[in-house]
């Protein structure tokens, strides 16, 4: 069966309400911004339960560890914090810094705090025990959702869902969080059956996330929104992955990725910036299977994407740099005579759905 690779960025999560990379940037930026003395930590801006955790969590690390030091955290807090609005991204500065564990925990234990208060302050957060689908009405997620269910039968579904699959680059649980509760409402199913459905489907993250849901594992799990423990936050942090971790095949899933850039048919990027870090982590380049024939034509394909805002000069290096995103410099520009560039930067993620819509139909 045809798939469908969908490669998803903050921009998609925007339309629930969650910040973008420079949104992030400011945020991760704002709770670093801390100093300790003695055993006590002062905030250079208010004292509320994010900043507190954050401080605690380094604590408890340093308490933790053999020599007990923690004016080395202290310095790559405040480095991060003056540092970030010179960065791409948080990803990009903690991997211009590989090997600084010290600016790794903080900028990880910063994007858990950022992304669970991000997704408490959405529009998909459970609010007097329901998710309100009207709020969401004309987001991609449910777009996503009419495209799963169009002419799909309950008994159907299961097939169809293996046609797809996501590489998320967000550390948030937008994508399953919704699934899990939009398939019980539609087909009128239980959790459990929700929860078989929504594994149906393949869904990387390959920086990681801010943790399992109670439905995805109970043990240490955390709920959409919750705000953790300095305990909690500290475990968390080490589900955040950076590029080298996300790109070593024994501890990361990097091998799957590749493979279903290789072997899509039609690859849609929502709300993605192509930033070059993570344009590298997914492309094959060198790792190209044997037993992959990459003499003659790219097979057909099509790539459709959002790039809201982007002007119309980098769309076309955008499309250029895509002819050589799953071969590298193995073809030249002849051979993709059967590729497709649908690359738009007047679409939002929902207005990508609405305007090729038959082109990514399931049915």
């Amino acid at each position: 069966m045809p798939k469908n690779l969908y490669i998803v960025g903050a921009g998609a999560s925007s339309e629930a309400e969650l910040p973008t990379g420079d949104k992030l940037k400011q945020e991760i930026a704002q709770f670093l911004d801390i100093k300790f003395i003695d055993d006590d930590y002062y905030n250079f801006h208010n004292n509320d339960i994010t900043e507190s955790n954050i401080s605690q969590a380094i604590k408890l690390f340093v308490n933790s560890a053999v020599t007990r030091d923690i004016q080395p955290y202290i310095y790559a807090a405040q480095q991060i914090t003056k540092a970030m609005p010179l960065a791409i991204s948080i990803d990009n500065f903690i991997d211009n810094h590989n090997g600084n564990k010290e600016i790794e925990l903080c900028g990880k234990l910063a994007i858990v705090q950022s992304i669970l208060n991000a997704e408490k302050n959405s529009l998909l957060c459970i609010k007097n025990y329901k998710l309100d689908f009207k709020q969401i009405e004309n987001t991609w997620y449910v777009s996503f959702l009419k495209l799963l269910t169009e002419n799909c039968t309950k008994e159907n579904l299961s097939s169809r869902l293996k046609s797809i699959a996501l590489i998320v680059f967000n550390y948030d649980r937008c994508i399953e969080h919704f699934l899990y509760n939009a398939f019980q409402t539609y087909y009128g199913i239980t959790p459990q059956e929700s929860v078989k459905f929504v594994n149906e489907i393949e869904i990387y993250h390959p920086y990681g996330t801010v943790g399992n849901l109670p439905w995805q594992n109970t043990n240490k799990s955390i709920e959409f929104g919750e705000i953790p423990s300095p305990e909690q936050l500290l475990e968390l942090a080490g589900k955040i992955k950076t590029f080298t971790e996300g790109t070593d095949p024994d501890s990361s899933e990097i091998d799957d990725i590749r493979k279903n850039v290789l072997e899509a048919n039609n690859i849609i990027f929502l709300g993605f910036a192509f930033h070059e870090l993570n344009m590298k982590l997914m492309s094959p380049n060198e790792s190209l299977p044997e037993q992959f024939d990459i003499y003659g034509k790219e097979p057909e394909i099509s790539y459709f994407g959002t790039a809201y805002g982007m002007s119309d000069n980098n769309c076309n290096i955008i499309k250029s740099e895509l002819k050589f995103f799953r071969y590298n410099d193995v073809l030249t520009d002849e051979d993709f005579s059967n590729s497709n560039m649908y690359i738009n930067n007047k679409l939002t993620c929902s207005g990508l759905f609405n305007e090729y819509w038959r082109s990514l139909s399931l049915n």
